[in-house]
C-alpha cells in the first residue's frame, strides 16, 4: 500500500500533558482521502489543542500522528506545504484588497506566475467574489470575509485541509453556502477535517468523534454513534411552562436525561412503553398542559449531550 492509498491523517496514541494537566488522553482516530471528518466537543475538550499537533504547531508528549504520509513531529516543514488551515478568528488582512490578500498567501505557499492567476480564478470564481477583487477586504460581510479566508487557506491545492469551527458567527444562508464549498472540496479528492458546535452540519460529517475533557467518547458515522451511544429512546414533549415540567421530570429521578431543546423538551428513557405515559400524567397532575409527547428519531444533539453528561459522571466518581 502506498501512502497516497492510506488514510490521510492517522492519529495513535496521541496524548499531550501540561504539567499534570492531561489535555489530550491517548486519543485515536484515522481519517479517510476525500472525506469530511467531524471533529467534535464542548470548549476546553482538547479540540484545538489536538488541532494543533496535528498541524506541527504542538509537540505530543506521547502517540504518534501522520499527515498526508508525514509524521507530524519528525516532518512537519515538508506537511505543512500540503496542508491547510483556517481558524475560527478572521485571519486575513484587512487593510489589503481580496486579491491582495490572495496573491500574499500565494507566496507564502509558493504559488507563483501562471499558476497563481489560475488559482486565484478558481477561488474567487468559487467564492462568488468575481469583480470584487479590488475591494479591501475589512468591507466584505462575515460570510464572504469566510469564503475568502477558506480561498486562502487552499490557494496551493492542499491534500488535507483543517477547518477550525469555519461557520462560527455567521448567519444561516452563509452558512449553507460555505458547506457547499466544503462538499465541492471533498469532491474533488480533498480531505477535510472540521470542527463545529453546530450539531446539523456535523449530521453531513461522513465520520466523527466526540471528545470530552481530552478524551475521545464516541467515534463512527453520525447514525452508527446515534445507535451505539443512545442510551435509551428520545420523547419530544411541547408543553407549556416547560421551566416547570424539566424540574417535575427531573424530580422523579426516571430518565437518562431531560434537557430543553428550543422550547421543547427532550427525555431519554430507557422504558419508553411505560413512561411515556407516566409523563403525560405526571405534568398534568401539575397543571401542565401538554400539547403533544412522542417518541423522535435522536439527533446528533441528543447523543452529544448524553455522552457529555456520561463522561461527567465517570470523571466524577
Amino acid at each position: 500500500m502506498t501512502e497516497q492509498d492510506g488514510p490521510a491523517i492517522e492519529v495513535l496514541g496521541l496524548t499531550k500533558k501540561f504539567g499534570d494537566f492531561v489535555a489530550v488522553n491517548n486519543v485515536n482516530f484515522e481519517v479517510q482521502r476525500g472525506e469530511i471528518f467531524g471533529f467534535l466537543g464542548p470548549n476546553g475538550a482538547g479540540k484545538t489543542t489536538t488541532i494543533r499537533m496535528l498541524l506541527g504547531l504542538l509537540t505530543p508528549t506521547s502517540g504518534t500522528a501522520k499527515v498526508v504520509g508525514f509524521d507530524v513531529v519528525k516532518e512537519s516543514e515538508a506537511m505543512r506545504q500540503r496542508i491547510g488551515y483556517m481558524s475560527q478568528k478572521f485571519s486575513l488582512y484587512n487593510d489589503l484588497t481580496v486579491a491582495e490578500n490572495l496573491n500574499f498567501y500565494g507566496g507564502v505557499y509558493g504559488v507563483r506566475g501562471s499558476k497563481l492567476v489560475e488559482r486565484k480564478q478558481y477561488i474567487l470564481k468559487m467564492a462568488g467574489l468575481v469583480g470584487r477583487e479590488r475591494e479591501l477586504t475589512r468591507n466584505l460581510s462575515g460570510g464572504w470575509k469566510q469564503r475568502l479566508a477558506l480561498g486562502a487557506a487552499i490557494i496551493h491545492e492542499p491534500e488535507a485541509l483543517f477547518l477550525d469551527e469555519p461557520t462560527a458567527g455567521v448567519d444561516p444562508i452563509s452558512r449553507r453556502a460555505f458547506w457547499e464549498l466544503i462538499y465541492e472540496l471533498a469532491e474533488g479528492g480533498t480531505t477535510i477535517l472540521v470542527t463545529t458546535h453546530y450539531m446539523d452540519e456535523a449530521e453531513h460529517c461522513q465520520n466523527l468523534v466526540f471528545i470530552q475533557r481530552g478524551t475521545l467518547v464516541a467515534k463512527g458515522s453520525p447514525e452508527e454513534i446515534k445507535v451505539s451511544k443512545m442510551r435509551g429512546d428520545v420523547v419530544e414533549i411541547d408543553c407549556d411552562n416547560a421551566a416547570q415540567a424539566i424540574q417535575v421530570l427531573r424530580d422523579l429521578g426516571l430518565f437518562e436525561e431531560v434537557a430543553l431543546y428550543g422550547s421543547l423538551i427532550h427525555v431519554v428513557t430507557a422504558n419508553l412503553a411505560e413512561h411515556l405515559p407516566f409523563i403525560k400524567k405526571s405534568l398534568a397532575d401539575k397543571g401542565i398542559t401538554v400539547t403533544s409527547a412522542e417518541r423522535i428519531a435522536p439527533s446528533l444533539e441528543d447523543v452529544f449531550i448524553s455522552s457529555a453528561r456520561e463522561a461527567e459522571k465517570l470523571v466524577g466518581r
